[in-house]
């Protein structure tokens, strides 16, 4: 995930904001850079690649000024170089950003026909042209970025600083976090407070859709419609690791509402929305010449995987296995020639998929891994690997991780599809353009908790819950319940909604809630179906759904959680956040150790 932090302070900045940059690299990272204001002008240092880099640019040609942003990116549009890298800006306006603008490439379309020049390929520096245009036509800057703000879509924090104005730093947020913190005459923004924990340890938190605006006094925090409003401040721990819980309960529950911000920041290194087409990193093999793809992995890697299996089958027409790691090796499999063997795993470390690995490339075939740390030893022995952004997970129940897995498995078919010519370019643009909405879409599926809470409530103290789906709503139904087992400790089963009958509905009686996760997709009058069979015995029947999906359900299911409509392609992507809210709730209630559940571990570095 990109890393943000701004500086209105009474020393120079530029030497702190280095400081606070260096504590978000866990974050990932390939270029970096500061802006300053210096005697009303402002002034960048960039630089591709790590710190040190950036850090050599600045003693090369010193920064000053008392008031500053800083931000380390990763490559979306174009190459990690230093046109590319932040903070952007004009003679008016610099900005850092972390998320996605999904509207970006419209917005530069207008203003270049407005006259204004674009330096950079990034959706960032629309940005920072288009409050310079609002200025440009009166505004203030408080107000031209507000205003700004209103014509975006996507997921995104925003630091901004003017020229003519050291006292000035504004913070924007929709999707993404974004914490404020309290110094003496001194004010500080960070993408979170692990940047901060150095400078401050008051911290305060960005709600959905706030503004913030800080002078050296203090911050004026202003709500979605621009109102004035009150945002709690609190004295954080000295220790890191509860620094970086925020404002939530638990690191698990900080975690779920990340997932738009890991899904943006992934679908970044691995989509160009000008072209509407994904962009791989580069890969030592032909996918057009592939025979077959066998997806191995574990766990909520695992049920990853199954979803990318109808991805890519119906997208690339080629055949495609999934296999549970700790099974792959011991079942003697047959391998055809030509094929590529892809190794999902969060850590890169778990000892059965990275033992399936070897036996893989042993047996001759072309290996992917797509892990989230990439010094790790499935990245590092794997031929090729794609990185998911996610950052670090603490909650040992994996949910983040998931969400960032399956974003790049999505783009992973489209690139299958794309080389195998079973996909067309307005196809590829279609489905491109409903992976960017993504993050958009999961900020508005987090809305939903209220609702979420109200189920909990209902079911948690069930002994036995049952999770059905169809498709590639069936992977999803399996993570819920594992997620369930994991940290609330009820047994739950996930199945695909056709098989209830081949015994689950066994089970079904008034005491076990049955949760259904049913997009209105193609499988939607068949689920309906099923549930109408759980209900006719007495089960309670919770849907996660649409609002179509809702509407037809009406009189069938006792709740629904509502997420918003997409292309059926990204249903999968967004119906795991539910699941997983709906996990973490039930857990509170029944009050376990949610962020480190009994007899489980992280990373399974053993058989």
């Amino acid at each position: 995930m990109c890393g943000i932090v701004g500086i209105i302070g009474q020393e120079p900045a530029a030497p702190r904001l280095l400081e606070a940059l260096k504590r978000l690299e866990y974050r990932g990272y390939d270029s970096a850079g500061l802006a300053t204001i210096v005697n009303g002008h402002i002034e960048r240092r960039r630089a591709p690649g790590k710190l040190a880099a950036l850090a050599e640019a600045v003693a090369a040609e010193p920064l000053p000024g008392t008031t500053g942003i800083g931000h380390t990116r990763w490559a979306t549009h174009g190459a990690p170089t230093e046109a590319n890298a932040h903070p952007h800006a004009t003679e008016r306006v610099a900005l850092v950003h972390n998320g996605i603008i999904e509207n970006f490439a419209e917005l530069r379309a207008e203003l270049s026909a407005a006259g204004y020049r674009f330096t950079s390929q990034t959706d960032t520096e629309t940005v920072a042209v288009l409050i310079t245009q609002l200025i440009d036509q009166g505004l203030e800057p408080v107000a031209a970025s507000q205003a700004a703000m209103k014509r975006l879509r996507g997921a995104f924090a925003l630091a901004v600083v003017f020229a003519g104005r050291k006292d000035l730093l504004v913070g924007l947020r929709r999707g993404s976090p974004m914490a404020v913190g309290f110094g003496d005459g001194e004010m500080f923004l960070g993408s979170d407070a692990m940047a901060l924990a150095p400078l401050t340890r008051r911290i305060a938190y960005l709600e959905e859709g706030d503004c913030v605006v800080l002078d050296s006094n203090g911050a004026t925090f202003f709500d979605e419609s621009d109102h004035t409003v009150a945002r709690k401040v609190s004295t954080t721990a000295a220790s890191g690791a509860l620094v970086g819980k925020g404002n939530y309960r638990h690191f698990m529950q900080k975690e779920i509402f990340e997932h738009p911000t890991v899904i943006g920041d992934t679908l970044h290194q691995l989509v160009d929305p000008a072209r509407g087409a994904v962009t791989l990193p580069d890969l030592p093999f032909d996918l057009a010449s592939l025979s077959r793809v066998t997806l191995i992995a574990c766990g909520t890697s695992y049920y990853a995987a199954q979803v990318a299996r109808g991805w890519i089958e119906k997208l690339a027409r080629i055949p495609v296995e999934t296999d549970i790691a700790s099974e792959f090796r011991y079942r003697d499999p047959v391998l055809a020639p030509g094929g590529l063997c892809v190794f999902v795993s969060q850590s890169g470390e778990t000892a059965d998929t990275l033992a399936a690995l070897r036996l893989s490339k042993a047996l001759g075939q072309r290996t992917l891994g797509i892990v989230n740390v990439p010094e790790s030893s499935i990245a590092r022995e794997a031929e090729a690997m794609i990185q998911t952004v996610a950052g670090p997970e603490i909650g040992v129940a994996s949910t983040k991780a998931m969400s960032a897995q399956l974003t790049v498995l999505a783009c992973l078919a489209l690139a299958l599809a794309r080389a195998r010519g079973t996909l067309d370019a307005q196809g590829e643009r279609r489905l491109t353009a409903a992976l960017t909405a993504v993050p958009a879409a999961a900020a508005e599926v987090l809305d939903t908790e209220a609702a979420v809470r109200r189920i909990a409530a209902d079911i948690f103290e069930a002994r036995t819950v049952l999770y059905l789906g169809r498709g590639q709503s069936w992977p999803v139904a399996m993570e819920g319940a594992l997620k369930l087992k994991e940290i609330s400790y009820i047994h739950a089963e996930g199945y695909a909604a056709g098989e209830m009958k081949h015994g689950p509905i066994a089970l079904i009686d008034e005491r076990v809630p049955v949760i259904a996760i049913a997009p209105s997709d193609a499988h939607f009058e068949k689920t309906v179906s099923n549930l109408q069979e759980a209900a006719a015995r007495g089960a309670k029947v919770i849907a996660v759904t649409d609002p179509k999906g809702a509407r037809q359900l009406e009189g069938l299911a006792h709740d629904c959680l509502v997420m918003p409509a997409v292309d059926a392609f990204v249903a999968p992507i967004l119906a795991v956040i539910p699941v997983h809210m709906l996990a973490y709730h039930v857990a509170v209630l029944r009050g376990t150790d949610v962020d480190q559940p009994r007899n489980l571990a992280k990373s399974v570095t053993v058989e």
